[in-house]
């Protein structure tokens, strides 16, 4: 069976990395270590590639050397069923150096851009009561971190 994951390129960080982001999400485990060995090219005991899972997703990391930065092409959507959920990783993700941004949209202070947005803003977007969804987008438009209730009133009002 044909199997799709994410591959994640570092600098140096891989152990660092995935000790942070197993840490922060729940149901997170490390699978999997390779060390450089005598043949390098990295330093003898440094992780070479890792496998790690996050929410039942399998990444793989490589510690690459710095000729390839992340940016906001690629991103990892988060769906949170419960605003606890967002406020949590909303305030961890960006630790150590990342930055918060519009929208949801924030980065690791790997330079991984992470959007972390509530189950129930797609069913809302996509409503086919244009009026609704109008007024879902207008909140979601002025947000930074996504915030479940403010959505929900937006969806639920009788205000044009």
């Amino acid at each position: 069976m044909l199997k799709i994951k994410p591959f994640l390129w570092f600098d140096h960080q891989v152990e660092e990395a995935i000790i942070f982001y197993v840490s922060i999400f729940k149901h997170a485990k490390v699978l999997r270590v390779v060390r450089y060995g005598d043949a390098g090219p990295g330093p003898k005991g440094e992780v070479m590639l890792a496998s790690f899972e996050l929410a039942g997703l399998e990444f793989t990391a490589l510690n690459g050397r710095p000729s390839q930065a992340p940016d906001e092409v690629s991103s990892f959507v988060v769906a949170c069923e419960r605003q606890e959920e967002i406020d949590e990783l909303w305030d961890r993700l960006p630790e150590g150096g990342g930055s918060t941004g519009q929208r949801g949209w924030l980065k690791d202070r790997f330079g991984v851009s992470w959007q972390i947005v509530p189950i129930t803003l797609g069913p809302m977007l996509a409503d086919t009561d244009a009026v609704r969804s109008s007024r879902v987008m207008r909140a979601f438009l002025d947000m930074e971190k996504l915030d479940i209730d403010v959505l929900r009133d937006a969806y639920e009002s009788e205000s044009v």
